[in-house]
């Protein structure tokens, strides 16, 4: 089938900015879907019917019409944290014909001088202020896709906690429009209301001397993470992770996790990484929603219930850490069906039941077993002596690709 679907990135300039190709599809189509900014921007001559995206948002509409003329509006570059990415995973490529026209990013990048490939975008449009808390350390550029006009307050507040407060926060509006703005003030000094709703955050991150970041590197410090002391140590949660080998676009099931410590750094490792937190407990429930946005993976998921039970229908996953219940009946042998051929599974155990259980169960499908010991110096007296943490078995199986 040729292209019936043209989806437009259309700017403030509206009709006037567009090529003609994007011009033609919009004379020529039937129908006309996008937000009510967008379809204002085209002029009388367009006869199309106009239609607005309902709510709560859906592509239905538009696919339902399949074969017909039909254009899609979208700001900017519709490809970037836009409507034209979530078409293209559901109407094949050879169907759709997408025009870009210049982004907010690219737009916000010109009028600062910063070099685009250098800096960290980002949106918060529909999505966790708190994401941003990953991306913070001294000397990177962020761009930020705002909300709304409500979204410059929340990331000025979020850098003001997290100890960012001399950065410099530009908020630029109606970029590529008659009506632009700019605005721009440290975070410490940020006053600045009435902002519009169509805005984008540029930020150049300047933390305080009490600022603590924190690496991408996976074995953060234990006080990076509330806990009520169910937490895979830093030591081992690093060894734990170099054997789990995160890779861009991977799922992980974290089972029994605690307060979320391996899912987290599991996802701090590639913005594209995902990871299920199955928990039962209550309390530690919470602890995982807390560290989640603190350590900027608002996205990761959390699963209440026990295993093996609270696994049932979850997405195959790329790996699979378990931390705690080994010794239940079902749950290595559900996580290890479960497991994509080629995945990685790692079990920790601790005591004598579990290390016992991770070697009958390596006895039948093989891996890796390593005993890991870990000493810290502590006082003693006027002098400093080793004090030995519990011994920890650590088991790491691949799964064969014809299993």
């Amino acid at each position: 089938m040729s292209p019936w679907l043209t989806v437009v990135g259309i700017g403030e300039d509206g009709f006037s900015g567009l090529g003609k190709t994007a011009r033609r599809a919009l004379l020529s189509a039937a129908r006309v879907f996008g937000g009510q900014r967008q379809l204002d921007l085209l002029p009388a001559c367009i006869g199309a019917e106009r239609l607005t995206w309902p709510s709560p948002f859906s592509l239905a509409p538009v696919v339902a019409l399949r074969g017909e003329p039909v254009c899609v509006l979208a700001s900017g570059d519709p490809m970037l944290f836009g409507v034209g990415a979530s078409l293209a995973r559901v109407i094949p490529g050879d169907e759709m014909h997408v025009l870009p026209s210049a982004s907010s990013f690219s737009l916000a990048a010109a009028r600062l001088g910063w070099a685009l490939q250098d800096v960290v975008t980002l949106s918060v449009v529909a999505r966790p202020v708190a994401a941003l808390n990953a991306h913070l350390h001294s000397g990177v550029r962020l761009m930020v896709l705002s909300n709304d006009a409500s979204s410059p307050t929340a990331v000025v507040e979020l850098l003001r906690e997290r100890g960012f407060g001399p950065s410099r926060v530009h908020v630029l509006e109606h970029l590529g429009g008659p009506t632009e703005r700019r605005i721009e003030a440290s975070a410490d000094d940020w006053n600045a209301c009435d902002m519009a709703d169509l805005n984008l955050i540029a930020i150049e991150c300047i933390a305080s001397h009490d600022a603590h970041p924190l690496s991408r590197i996976g074995g953060l410090p234990d006080s990076a993470f509330k806990h009520d002391g169910q937490l895979t140590k830093r030591d081992v949660r690093a060894m734990t992770l170099a054997r789990l080998a995160p890779l861009p676009g991977q799922l992980l099931w974290d089972v029994g996790a605690g307060s979320g410590s391996i899912g987290i750094e599991w996802m701090r490792s590639y913005p594209s990484c995902r990871a299920l937190a199955i928990e039962a407990d209550e309390g530690r429930q919470q602890l995982i929603e807390h560290n989640r946005d603190a350590l900027g993976v608002p996205g990761l998921r959390l699963i209440r219930g026990k295993a093996p039970h609270a696994l049932a229908g979850l997405e195959r996953p790329d790996a699979i850490f378990i931390g705690g219940g080994v010794t239940r009946e079902g749950v290595l042998d559900t996580c290890w069906q479960q497991l994509k051929p080629g995945g990685r599974l790692v079990a920790n155990a601790v005591t004598l039941q579990s290390e016992l259980h991770l070697m009958n169960w390596r006895a039948l499908h093989g891996g890796e077993l390593t005993r890991l010991h870990v000493a810290h110096a502590r006082p003693l007296g006027e002098f400093d002596t080793w004090r030995q943490a519990l011994p920890i078995t650590l088991l790491d199986v691949t799964k064969p690709h014809d299993a």
